[in-house]
């Protein structure tokens, strides 16, 4: 096994005190107590926004793991999207280098295309070759067991324990693949709710499990995404909650994209209605994952792991709720869509730890092999460990001033059904037409974010080559663009670095300045 990039090795015939240094330091990683490597688990639950309260009901979880560990607030996803970003999680890549583009099998979701290439090299793969115990539940990927995806026989490589949902979250009447085999579930709470099917399935995992070797475990509830089907013990919770009234709620989208512009406003009361709804029953599921993250860790105690696991906690991406009134979604370009929550806990990582360097979703995959003492050097990756910033006692590491967003428009050929007047190249259009994606919400944006900066510049791939910039220091809910009124010195050197992240791969990906 090789060790972390912590110092050059020794050479001669005694090591150097950087080369002993750097055996002591993979020890705090790799033993924390014992003689093998720590523990993972990653929790990635499905469109979960921090800006709009999305952690409110997640009080164990906070307790368990960020009052005992690292409160990431400058968390990331590098694409607002399930699929998409779900594969630069596993594969470790931005997507332009991933060519997942959004949650359709043409477009690469979980397709045959990304099987052969990027699925190949993911980071649980690494793992398992390094003697981890693997064991995945939960959603995998949108398009995960379907008939031209490769059906439920597929099992990505690097997964000992394989429990994966077909399809997109549900809640009751889904089915599984259960180590390439298909297993059907109906509506039985007790037997079926998949939140507490992935949590009971996972302690049957830690109780099966060889204690001399390392796991990883990974779990994927579906909460808190539609259909939002609450545990019957939680239907009634938060009856008085509505979605937050502050920041960009239904401001009009002025000078921003077409598809901004395009919402009626104010919003009608059906869809406050409708919103208010949604968010309630968005906290309500979001009680189970909670439950579940409990449990967990009390698992994890009782068979004398919990000290020496790494738990992380985060989202495939964020959400909106009536923000520049768009009903309910993601796929935009503003902190709501691209923020995320991050939590960890583990060894060498100090209590009630809130970090201010920005952190991608491509970095997960890294920090988790770099926890495992993999020489990050030799893995094909875009992002870099953040251990560093949880754990400087254990690593030496640098913030990012700069990184990638970029996104896809998805759309369909024919008009959508709600909304006809829009004709083709439109989708996710709710009754009173107002559409949430288009071929032409294609964009790519580069942020920078540091002690003294934190602005947004993004480019449409459209026929206006329509160009947005904020000031977030100034306007953290990003109601204004100010492209028109910044020196055009700024918007050059954003445009370059922009085009540089847009095509870069590895090392260069890291290295933009």
């Amino acid at each position: 096994m090789e060790g972390p990039r912590t110092g050059a090795p020794a050479r001669g015939g005694l090591p150097s005190a950087l080369a002993l240094l750097a055996v002591l330091l993979t020890c705090c990683v790799r033993c924390a107590g014992s003689a093998r490597a720590s523990n993972v688990v990653l929790v990635l639950v499905d469109d979960q926004d921090v800006q709009l309260g999305g952690m409110n009901p997640m009080k164990k979880t906070k307790a368990l793991i960020g009052e005992t560990g690292a409160t990431f607030v400058n968390a990331f996803t590098v694409t607002p999207l399930c699929c998409p970003s779900r594969s630069s999680i596993l594969s470790g890549r931005y997507p332009h280098n991933h060519g997942v583009r959004n949650n359709s099998l043409y477009g690469n979701c979980s397709s045959l295309l990304w099987q052969k290439g990027p699925e190949s090299g993911a980071f649980p793969i690494y793992l398992n070759k390094l003697g981890y115990q693997t064991f995945f539940a939960g959603k995998y990927l949108n398009q995960y067991g379907g008939k031209d995806a490769g059906g439920v026989a597929h099992i990505p490589p690097g997964w000992d324990q394989w429990n994966a949902l077909v399809g997109n979250s549900q809640y009751y009447n889904y089915t599984l693949s259960v180590n390439g085999k298909e297993e059907k579930h109906g509506d039985n709470y007790e037997k079926d709710y998949l939140t507490d099917l992935i949590l009971n399935r996972s302690l049957h995992f830690l109780d099966d499990r060889s204690p001399q070797h390392p796991f990883f475990i990974m779990l994927s509830p579906p909460a808190p995404h539609s259909p939002w089907t609450a545990a019957p013990q939680y239907g009634k919770e938060f009856s008085n909650v509505k979605a937050p009234r502050d920041g960009s709620f239904d401001k009009p989208g002025k000078d921003k994209h077409w598809l901004l512009r395009q919402p009626p406003n104010p919003m009608s009361n059906s869809s406050l209605v409708y919103l208010d709804d949604a968010y309630r029953r968005r906290w309500q599921t979001l009680l189970s994952v909670d439950d579940m993250v409990e449990k967990l860790v009390k698992k994890l105690e009782s068979v004398k792991e919990l000290n020496d696991t790494y738990i992380f906690y985060t989202s495939d991406n964020g959400y909106h709720t009536g923000q520049f009134s768009l009903p309910i979604d993601k796929r935009q370009l503003y902190d709501f869509d691209i923020r995320v929550p991050l939590l960890v806990r583990g060894p060498g990582i100090k209590p009630n730890q809130t970090l201010q360097a920005p952190v991608l979703h491509i970095d997960l995959g890294p920090t988790i092999l770099d926890i495992a003492g993999v020489n990050l050097s030799t893995v094909n990756m875009d992002g870099q460990s953040f251990l560093s910033q949880m754990a400087p006692s254990l690593r030496n590491g640098t913030a990012r001033p700069f990184f990638l967003v970029e996104y896809t428009g998805e759309c369909q050929p024919t008009p959508d059904p709600y909304c006809p007047k829009m004709g083709p190249g439109v989708s996710e259009c709710f009754p009173d037409c107002v559409c949430e994606d288009a071929c032409n919400n294609t964009y790519a944006c580069v942020r920078t974010l540091d002690g003294k900066q934190n602005m947004q510049y993004c480019e449409f791939a459209d026929s206006e080559s329509f160009v947005e910039f904020y000031n977030l220091t100034s306007d953290p809910h990003q109601l204004e663009n100010i492209v028109k009124k910044v020196d055009p010195a700024v918007l050059q050197t954003m445009n370059q670095r922009l085009i540089k992240l847009q095509s870069c791969v590895g090392d260069s990906c890291r290295d933009v300045k």
